[in-house]
């Protein structure tokens, strides 16, 4: 498919869930609410108050748990959605830094917005854009945080360029992700359901690390969920990969 028409699908998709609710057919395609989904992939009760109108019951793990966040960091979220995970970094940095949430899709950067204005976070801000072309300068970026999106973007090596380019020195991303353990079909690929839901569009787990390290991050990995497939996924051979990577 070609590049162009998975931004429309994914941006259709999204766009849906943002202003109706709808969830992509893989992530809630069970029996479980958004809460329920929520914990299952890391977050803690307390995590979820914080923001419940912002989970939408997207992702596959919890970045913001995983990152080393301190105060006065500037923490930049690739895929933001609703903004769940830009409110609880938002608390992390403090008053003396910011949090800056990029989505592909209008209805989600409106609805973030809205929320950040509704609950009064001050250094949360939200842009719309693109991940292989990030609206953030050279170099000014503590953290890069992002949740089951990569999987969503065609050109995978270009966005990871993108984050080695905005990451100051030293600067680190953590990730959660959907990688591929086995290779699936042209028809999983070309589905536009299995698309949006963050399985068409995802790499095998070496191809994906190994664009990340190319582009020279150093790359540790922090965990494998792979019983996230039976619980959200219909048993695909996938996994969530949990990643810290560094700019070097």
């Amino acid at each position: 498919m070609e590049n162009d028409k998975i931004k429309k699908v994914v941006k259709n998709a999204y766009g849906k869930i943002a202003s109706q609710g709808i969830c992509c057919s893989c992530s809630c395609g069970n029996n479980y609410n958004k809460d329920e989904i929520a914990k299952s992939i890391g977050y803690s009760d307390g995590e979820i108050n914080i923001a419940s109108e912002a989970n939408m019951g997207l992702g596959c793990g919890n970045p913001v748990a995983m990152g080393k966040i301190n105060a006065g960091n500037i923490v930049l979220d690739l895929g933001s959605g609703a903004g769940f995970d830009c409110f609880l970094a938002s608390k992390k940095v403090g008053t003396s830094g910011k949090v800056i949430g990029i989505d592909i899709t209008k209805e989600m950067v409106e609805k973030a917005t809205t929320l950040a204005e509704k609950y009064g976070y001050k250094n949360v801000e939200f842009k719309l854009g693109e991940i292989e072309s990030l609206p953030i300068a050279d170099n000014s970026i503590d953290i890069v945080i992002s949740n089951c999106v990569i999987n969503l973007v065609p050109d995978k090596e270009k966005a990871f360029k993108e984050i080695y380019r905005v990451l100051k020195k030293n600067g680190k991303i953590y990730l959660s992700d959907i990688v591929l353990l086995e290779n699936i079909s042209d028809d999983i690929k070309n589905n536009e359901e299995l698309l949006a839901g963050c399985v068409g569009g995802a790499l095998l787990k070496d191809d994906y690390i190994g664009i990340i390290k190319k582009i020279g991050f150093d790359v540790k990995i922090l965990g494998e969920d792979k019983d996230i497939s039976k619980r959200q996924y219909q048993g695909i051979s996938l996994e969530s990969l949990k990643i810290e990577a560094s700019k070097i």
